[in-house]
């Protein structure tokens, strides 16, 4: 029976012609197999629990729908209400309703339904991110053997943090439902393990897999990447000058959705403390620019309307403060870019600025690298807590906690000589190749492939049995 690949994620891919990062990676390993992507549709409605055909493409791509309850409970209310501060350290920021978590798991429990009844004994099943976390243990129920992987984008959790969870012991029973958990990086594996340590249900083997019952799952890292050869073309591209012919003399870009754990609040202060501190403040022929493109995300989230408040806030005293009557130092964009502008963006900006306070990866800042000319390249100024810094070390590394700090990379990135700069983009720009997009797809299905299967699929309404 042919194998093939079953990606399962919120949003899906729509148009005739799907683009973006995930798209790029997961594309070829979805045609090959005669696979298919399932998501959430964008209009919300009710499905009656029948998938909807969408587009024609070399795989299928099949949607559900969400209610209205749905946005509230499951998307708003429980994946982004509270997993999302969650993973992203943010406790304080964790809102709970007594719907929140039923929601979560009634649209888990509804969609696994559905995949049951589209899938293959010989399929592979692919669940990205935090929206989907119990949806292995929901297959499992309705007795489904088959390989299911689990890609995490965001942050792994803090053990400390989990306890705030209603029913924190679910967390880690349902990661264990996987054959293979996927994370971005290093330091997030260590993370899940420490959970795993701490639970007294987990057992330890000696390939470093864990036992959880009767199941069995491989914790690894997998950091994502982009393509980085097309995004260059793009960057190299002639377009129309995306400043209109009013281009800044010298300007640091941002690229983020509009997102608490972005720290654009500190990266506008940084900003500003430059301005009040470079050397050069009596020069007027140095007009100095921090390019802002945030598109708003997730509105009606009070922590999203308080940050864009703020941010407006921040804009204002920072421009009335320095601003000409020829020179506006923050441009804030609170809205998208088309891809092919972006990439202009990139290759044309003196820095880059990236200080999350916490990130999985990062995929601008692995975008502004390989957008840049080699021979005359920006300078990448990178947040520690970006999963990015683990290989990009080669970036200037900041704490987006500290004001001084960033300031004074943004004062080194502008003046960097160009010798310098050439050795640090060489070296970031190796990273961003080791973790293509495509690469990252193909290792994680190699090690998925390989995982041990621990059930054996016995006839509809009975318990599946760990596989001899």
């Amino acid at each position: 029976m042919r194998e093939r690949l079953v990606v399962v994620s919120n949003r899906l891919p729509m148009g005739d012609t799907p683009s973006g990062g995930l798209v790029v990676s997961l594309h070829d390993a979805l045609a090959a197999s005669g696979g298919c992507w399932i998501g959430s549709h964008p209009e919300p409605g009710d499905d009656q629990g029948q998938f909807e055909a969408i587009g024609e493409t070399p795989y299928r791509r099949l949607a559900f729908r969400l209610t209205d309850a749905d946005m509230e409970n499951y998307y708003l209310g429980f994946a982004n209400s509270v997993l999302w501060p969650l993973c992203h350290r943010r406790p304080d920021l964790v809102r709970l309703a007594p719907g929140y978590r039923e929601g979560y798991e009634a649209v888990n429990r509804r969609l696994a339904a559905m995949i049951a009844r589209e899938v293959t004994p010989s399929d592979l099943i692919w669940v990205q991110d935090y929206h989907f976390i119990p949806l292995a243990r929901e297959l499992r129920r309705l007795g489904l053997a088959n390989r299911i992987g689990f890609f995490l984008h965001i942050p792994f959790p803090v053990l400390a943090d989990l306890s705030i969870m209603p029913q924190p012991e679910h967390f880690a029973e349902d990661l264990a439902h996987y054959n293979l958990v996927g994370l971005q990086t290093r330091g997030d594996v260590a993370r899940c393990l420490e959970m795993f340590r701490d639970d007294p249900r987990a057992e330890f083997m000696t390939d470093g897999s864990i036992k959880f019952g009767e199941h069995v799952a491989q914790v690894r890292s997998f950091p994502i990447g982009i393509d980085p050869a097309t995004f260059r073309e793009e960057a190299e591209r002639e377009v129309p000058d995306p400043f209109g012919g009013a281009s800044p003399d010298l300007f640091a870009i941002g690229v983020d959705r509009l997102d608490y754990s972005k720290g654009l609040p500190n990266r506008f202060r940084a900003f500003g403390r430059y301005l009040e501190t470079r050397r050069d403040n009596t020069r007027s022929d140095v007009r100095p620019c921090l390019v802002q493109i945030a598109p708003p995300t997730r509105q009606g989230v009070e922590a999203y309307d308080d940050i864009t408040e703020e941010l407006q806030g921040l804009t204002g005293k920072i421009n009335g403060q320095f601003a000409e009557l020829d020179w506006t130092p923050i441009r804030f964009i609170n809205r998208s870019v088309e891809r092919p502008k972006l990439a202009r963006l990139f290759r044309k900006a003196r820095a880059c600025l990236v200080t999350s306070l916490a990130d999985g990866m990062n995929l601008v800042a692995k975008e502004y690298v390989a957008a840049q000319d080699p021979d005359d390249p920006g300078v990448l100024i990178l947040s520690r807590f970006a999963g990015a810094a683990e290989d990009m070390t080669q970036a200037l590394l900041v704490n987006p906690y500290d004001i001084e700090e960033m300031a004074g990379a943004i004062d080194a990135a502008f003046r960097m000589p160009l010798e310098e700069r050439r050795r640090r983009h060489e070296s970031s720009l190796e990273a961003v190749k080791r973790t293509a997009a495509m690469l990252w797809a193909e290792s994680f299905l190699k090690v998925l492939k390989s995982s041990v299967t621990t059930f054996e699929l016995r006839p509809e309404g009975e318990t599946p049995l760990p596989a001899s």
